[in-house]
Order: C-alpha cells, then sequence, then structure tokens
C-alpha cells in the first residue's frame, strides 16, 4: 500500500486491507514509525543490499569494487524509488519517515565509509580526499534524490544515470592508474 498509495498511509487503511484491527497493527510494530522501519528494513533483508554490498567490498581491484558496490546499490534503488520518494518527501514533517529514512541511509553511510577505509588502506584514494569527505560524496553522489532527478526530471534511462553516476564518482575518488605508485615501473 505504500508503494502504490505513499508513505502517508493511516494505520487505519493498512489494518482494513490486511483485515486486522488498528490495534493489532499498533501492538506488533509499536508506531507508525515501527511499521515504517519494519518495511524498509524488510526491503534490504529482501532484496539482500547488505549481502551484496559486502560481496562487492570483496573485490581485489579497488575499481571494480567500486563499481560492483555502485551496480548493487543502483538496481536496489530502482526497487526502492517509490518508497524512497515518500519518506525523502515527507521527512521535513513526518517525524516517523524521517526516523526510517535516516536509519537507513545511516547504516548505507557506514558501509560506504568501510568501502573507502580500502581504498585508502591501499593507496587507490585519489589525491586531496579524506575517507570521510570522500564517503560523504560517493552517499550524496549516488542518492536516490540525485538518481532519480536525472531519471524522473531529466529523463535520463535509469541506465544512462547509472552508468554516468558510477564513471564520475569513481573518476574523482580513486587514484588514476598512471598515478599508483607501482603503474610507473610495472609500465602500464
Amino acid at each position: 500500500m505504500i508503494s502504490e498509495q505513499g508513505a502517508d498511509v493511516s494505520m487505519s487503511d493498512i489494518a482494513k486491507a490486511v483485515g486486522l484491527s488498528r490495534q493489532a497493527i499498533y501492538l506488533h510494530f509499536g508506531t507508525r514509525g515501527g511499521l515504517l522501519m519494519a518495511l524498509v528494513r524488510r526491503a534490504d533483508d529482501r532484496f539482500e543490499i547488505k549481502e551484496d554490498f559486502f560481496a562487492a567490498m570483496a573485490l581485489a581491484d579497488a575499481g571494480n569494487r567500486l563499481d560492483e558496490a555502485l551496480r548493487v546499490w543502483f538496481r536496489f534503488v530502482r526497487r526502492i524509488v517509490p518508497v524512497a520518494r515518500d519518506l525523502v518527501r515527507l521527512r521535513a514533517t513526518d517525524t516517523d519517515a524521517a526516523e526510517a529514512w535516516e536509519d537507513r541511509m545511516r547504516d548505507l553511510r557506514t558501509w560506504i565509509r568501510q568501502l573507502v577505509e580500502t581504498f585508502r588502506a591501499e593507496g587507490a584514494l585519489a589525491a586531496g580526499w579524506n575517507v570521510d569527505e570522500a564517503a560523504d560524496y560517493i552517499w550524496t553522489a549516488s542518492s536516490v534524490q540525485v538518481w532519480d532527478m536525472l531519471v524522473r526530471e531529466r529523463q535520463w534511462s535509469e541506465s544512462r544515470a547509472e552508468t554516468m553516476l558510477r564513471q564520475t564518482i569513481a573518476a574523482l575518488i580513486l587514484r588514476q592508474r598512471e598515478d599508483l605508485p607501482d603503474a610507473a615501473g610495472a609500465g602500464l
């Protein structure tokens, strides 16, 4: 219902649709925020975002690691965008929506920071970036909001938006091959 009608659908409407009392919904989820939190966490579990992201982080090459992590994220964005739009829209006026959104974005930011830390540790982080700023940049540039603006407002295809975001993020965040310390000696 939330993906079809928006995140501001009432608990009463949800209860009616599933044939339960409103009180039963509250007893199970505690609050409307609890329901929204369960919804977004269920999406994470159902679409295996964490498992897929950490599988990408296990790749040996920094460029492949970043590219695959972003591919995983953008696949997930395509699936969650209807609910994400509403949570983003409502978070300024709805504390439950804001809490659900911020909870998931905190986890994503943590994962991205861990990813960037691997780049720093192996000398693949481009000059001028520290781990926190690079993680902030990736998190922002790959956000649902940026992707959605390109697709909906600027009418880019989903694949074009994803490709260009992946390429520009990599170009800014990762040292170029010719800048890597072993590239000069190896003739790369």
